[in-house]
């Protein structure tokens, strides 16, 4: 019998980095959803579709229909297959304008990802791409008054 809570999908992350196993971990023990998790640095990428390049700068979830969703969307795509408020809250995240909260406050830890708890200096990006996503961060706030 297949499991309900079966998502046929790939979850990829970077699995040098101790804050995004930390969360890996977390969601594996409480958004209740089975999938196939595997750090970038052990997945058949060109397989999956994805480049290293993507999957060092953000999450990767790769559906068995092919579809790839990045980021903050991969994680409400994740969590809209988990059913009841998880499924609700991935909705949500989906919807202008959480979705682009969601997406800025994803870019925001990502840049900072060693930083936060369990952080260490592996999970830093390179710092060309720390520079420009910092600079699109701060270009995106607007003008300053």
């Amino acid at each position: 019998m297949k499991d309900p809570r079966r998502f046929d999908a790939t979850l990829v992350y970077d699995g040098d980095c101790a804050f995004c196993t930390l969360c890996v971990e977390w969601m594996e023990r409480w958004v209740p959803v089975r999938l196939t998790v595997v750090p970038y640095q052990w997945a058949d990428l060109a397989a999956l579709g994805v480049t290293p390049a993507q999957a060092e700068h953000a999450v990767q979830l790769v559906e068995a229909t092919g579809r790839r969703s990045s980021g903050a969307l991969a994680i409400a795509r994740l969590l809209v297959q988990a059913r009841g408020p998880w499924a609700g809250l991935g909705a949500l995240m989906m919807v202008p304008p959480v979705s682009w909260l969601a997406a800025g406050v994803y870019r925001l830890i990502a840049v900072n990802r060693d930083r936060m708890p369990g952080g260490t200096a592996a999970c830093a990006l390179p710092q060309a791409e720390r520079d420009a996503l910092r600079a699109r961060l701060t270009n995106d706030e607007g003008p300053a008054a």
